[in-house]
């Protein structure tokens, strides 16, 4: 099994910044990230970014300039960090990881924008 461990999240002005991390353990096998999605009240779940199979990154359009994800594969952890935010990001942010042929999801935390 994968523990997924997710921090970072919290309450920001507009124009504010955020970083969340996540960070993986527990499995024998090296657990792959997949991405960070997040989902807005009343709302599906959505994809934010993540990294292509060359590993270039990719970014959901309202995110594009604002966001960065990364990782840091020996430590087992991904990164998203949010610049220039909006209040239409609040959301609930997941991160995403597969080890073994099963996904595995983030406890999620909460991102709040408002003045």
């Amino acid at each position: 099994q994968v523990q997924l461990v997710e921090s970072g999240g919290g309450w920001v002005q507009p124009g504010g910044s955020l970083r969340l991390s996540c960070a993986a353990s527990g499995s024998t096998f090296s657990p792959d990230f997949k991405g960070w999605y997040r989902q807005a009240p009343g709302k599906q779940r959505e994809w934010v970014a993540g990294f292509t199979s060359s590993g270039t990154t990719n970014y959901e359009e309202s995110v594009k300039g604002r966001f960065t994800i990364s990782r840091d594969n020996a430590k087992n952890t991904a990164y998203l960090e949010m610049n220039s935010l909006k209040p239409e990001d609040t959301a609930v942010y997941y991160c995403r990881w597969s080890s073994g042929f099963t996904i595995y999801w983030g406890q999620g935390t909460q991102v709040t924008v408002s003045s």
